[in-house]
């Protein structure tokens, strides 16, 4: 992955066109300018520490020994702390009362009882100490690089919202599980990274090992999401957000533009975007602003997705000899 953003070059010694070109090379997933300081990520770390924090006090919430006065509990040295039997929870974690207490994602609340804000509370609530162990490492290894590039206000806008799409899609297609977690907004992350490459293309020098390595990435995660017990429309969702995002967002201005203050004063200035980053841009802001809007008047209109798209079931648990999506 790539160190820096070339929009965040600061006051330092400028270069010609020519120049610029050889110091970008893309032996990761990123474009590099070897010239530049990366930003300093916190919002990405604070937002490990926030998940992690939220889940102390939820499993403090739970008090585990309070309801299984018999026993069962796992961790008893833990007091309070120790999580559910492993019968209710195997991912070491509350209860579903306790989630559903503190902000999960219920439809009938969030469209009947008039809780919305369950649709962005569900992105800091994780299931048990494995569900949040890899999704804070995941938001570590993606979302650090990311915010090290583009700084914390695109990349925090991206997981913000992409938690949010996520949230929303899978209530209109999930309306009988209790869903939490933040990969929604991790596979907006991902989405991001996939549309930045497109729009930036020019940008790159292997751009077919970048493409394939990031779609084989992606590829793999959103293929484990058709397996039993995994909420695939979060990630479908989260991704669609991101990868949209991607093209508003995180646009980079062409090597020209960002070294025409070395041309003559006669010389043309070339446009700071390319026109293919202008249509990527306009239209992605359309296909958000539809989508979203689409989307959550049929949420709370009470509307099932699965009424209006009879297949779209498979794409988060596809039935097999070995298990059954009844639960999903």
């Amino acid at each position: 992955m790539a160190a820096v953003d070339i929009e965040s070059r600061g006051g330092g010694p400028e270069k010609n066109v020519s120049r610029s070109s050889n110091n970008y090379s893309s032996s990761s997933s990123f474009v590099v300018d070897d010239s530049d300081a990366q930003w300093t990520s916190w919002l990405m770390p604070m937002f490990v520490v926030a998940n992690i924090a939220v889940f102390v006090v939820m499993m403090y919430v739970n008090d585990c020994p309070k309801h299984h006065r018999t026993g069962g509990c796992v961790a008893k040295f833990l007091g309070r702390f120790s999580f559910e039997p492993l019968r209710l929870n195997p991912l070491f974690g509350p209860s579903n009362p306790t989630l559903d207490k503190l902000g999960a994602l219920d439809w009938e609340k969030v469209v009947h009882r008039h809780q919305g804000w369950r649709l962005v509370t569900c992105i800091w609530l994780h299931a048990g100490v494995i569900h949040v162990a890899v999704n804070m490492l995941c938001l570590i290894l993606i979302g650090v690089r990311l915010e090290q590039q583009f700084g914390f206000v695109r990349i925090g806008i991206i997981f913000l919202l992409s938690g949010f799409g996520g949230s929303v899609l899978s209530a209109l297609f999930i309306q009988h599980i209790v869903t939490v977690g933040a990969s929604g907004a991790l596979f907006g992350l991902l989405g991001a990274m996939l549309s930045e490459l497109l729009t930036n293309w020019s940008l790159y020098t292997n751009k077919a090992a970048a493409l394939v390595t990031l779609a084989f990435v992606i590829a793999v995660n959103l293929a484990i999401g058709i397996l039993p017990h995994v909420n695939n429309f979060a990630h479908i969702g989260g991704f669609l957000t991101g990868f949209l995002l991607g093209f508003i967002l995180l646009p980079r201005p062409q090597l020209a533009w960002l070294d025409h203050r070395n041309l003559p004063a006669d010389v043309p200035v070339k446009s700071k975007y390319k026109a293919y980053q202008y249509v990527f841009w306009l239209a992605s802001l359309l296909l958000l602003l539809a989508g979203f809007t689409v989307a959550l008047v049929m949420l709370f209109r009470g509307k099932n997705g699965n009424d209006h798209c009879h297949w779209c079931h498979y794409l988060s648990c596809v039935p097999t000899n070995s298990w059954s999506c009844d639960g999903n």
